[in-house]
């Protein structure tokens, strides 16, 4: 098995035994039952849970929603030799039109939090949103998440790929993180181990998957105070960013000492389209689908913006958006 990325009320897990088969659209979907309230699917459609709105079916799909969900779907992979791709909020993903071949596994699901207000620290499941738990600890006065109230994510990927803004990132404030392997085993790691630098880590195309993760907070702050500087966050984001379409956030890693969108929009593409994937107008480092996209649409206008940015500058810009399948040359 290979793998490309906690929660209480514990179900039982029962054998994979239970299964049923339905024919939509001439195309034979099969639903294997595990335990009363978690099945995995075959073709399920990912356009649906990403946030490009693009991309292909999952040839097998779970969306566990605790821990022994998860161990179960990892156990089925490992029985069957399945790759396994991880979801999270299905942002920094682009999807190949084609599908993905495997066990794509859901943790958007997994969803616990808990402040600790003698330590200060605030332990939350893989699929809580970065957002709202920003504005949660604002709500209770907890300064160190500000920053994060933009980040379109949730928790294990944010702890995979270090996801940070305004100069902070996770690895500043993650004390620690654990991580299910494919043989069962949960291990808790610290900053360190994870080998962190600029948006990555050494999770990233590793077999190991996040599950929940702690961080250290400031409490005692005034609530009004914080709630003001997340809003503040909140709307630099907005106003610099493009939200009205579809989009995966920032699309390349930026190079020193230029940022990418700064590259990109010196070379003339703000506004460049091949089908319905466009550089967008208000931030050149963003692709949004104005409409019908195809995920080898976005794909190829990446390669374009390389391309050019390439032959002017002679920097190969590093995309940050992980893309998953078989893409078509372009």
């Amino acid at each position: 098995m290979t793998i490309s990325q906690a929660a209480e009320n514990v179900c039982k897990v029962s054998n994979l035994a239970t299964s049923k088969q339905e024919t939509v659209n001439s195309i034979e979907k099969k639903v294997y039952v595990i335990g009363s309230d978690f099945a995995i699917k075959s073709q399920a459609s990912l356009a649906a849970v990403t946030s490009y709105r693009v991309g292909g079916p999952a040839e097998w799909y779970a969306a566990p929603r605790n821990l022994a969900a998860l161990e179960a779907s990892v156990k089925y992979a490992k029985e069957r030799d399945l790759s396994v791709t991880i979801l999270g909020a299905g942002s920094n993903l682009l999807v190949s039109d084609r599908g993905i071949s495997g066990l794509v596994i859901a943790t958007r699901h997994l969803r616990h939090s808990h402040f600790d207000p003698q330590t200060g620290q605030l332990t939350v499941a893989a699929g809580e949103s970065i957002p709202s738990l920003a504005w949660q600890a604002a709500d209770l006065g907890w300064s160190g998440l500000e920053w994060a109230v933009g980040i379109p994510g949730t928790v294990g990927g944010a702890v995979v790929m270090n996801a940070g803004a305004h100069s902070s990132c996770m690895a500043q404030m993650l004390v620690s993180a654990e991580v299910l392997s494919p043989d069962g085993t949960l291990e808790i790691l610290t900053p360190d181990q994870l080998g962190y630098a600029y948006r990555t880590s050494l999770l990233q195309g590793s077999d190991r998957i996040v599950t929940q993760a702690t961080f250290q907070l400031k409490p005692g702050g005034d609530p009004a105070l914080v709630a003001a500087v997340t809003k503040q966050h909140k709307q630099h984001r907005l106003s610099t960013q493009p939200y009205n379409f579809p989009s995966c956030g920032s699309v390349f890693r930026n190079p020193k000492p230029h940022s990418a969108g700064w590259l990109i929009e010196q070379t003339g593409l703000k506004g460049y389209q091949i089908g319905g994937a466009q550089v967008a107008q208000l931030h050149a480092n963003f692709i949004v689908n104005r409409g019908g996209a195809k995920a080898n649409d976005i794909f190829g206008l990446i390669r374009h913006i390389q391309q050019r940015v390439q032959d002017r500058w002679s920097i190969l810009l590093e995309p940050e958006v992980k893309m998953i399948g078989d893409f078509q040359p372009v």
